[in-house]
């Protein structure tokens, strides 16, 4: 028996960590870049990309380089994968939703 993940808790953190996939879902983030996008610094962002590839959200890889010829550490890159790519749509969607009401928006008509 396997144990199972449990279920994503999207904060306003994770939130902003998706949008900034989003922005470009298909490409290869890096840690520095993604700090940059999303306003976090590192001890906030790279424990959300930990809990967004334990849910199956975001893959990552290192890149593949000589770090003398480079100049510069290989850098570790991210990016959505396919279901998580849905998964952060819907639940940025329902985010934006649940702001929408709580901001004087409502769920049902109005009677007068």
């Amino acid at each position: 028996m396997c144990a199972m993940t449990p279920p994503l808790r999207v904060t306003a953190a994770v939130a902003t960590v998706l949008a900034a996939f989003l922005e470009d879902p298909a490409a290869d983030r890096y840690g520095l870049d993604l700090m940059r996008a999303s306003g976090h610094p590192s001890g906030t962002l790279y424990p959300i990309l930990l809990r967004l590839q334990n849910a199956g959200w975001v893959e990552s890889l290192w890149e593949d380089l000589d770090p003398v010829a480079a100049g510069r550490p290989a850098r570790r890159y991210y990016r959505l994968t396919p279901d998580g790519e849905v998964a952060a749509r819907a639940e940025l969607t329902a985010l934006q939703q649940r702001l929408h009401r709580g901001l004087g928006g409502t769920t049902s008509p109005q009677t007068a």
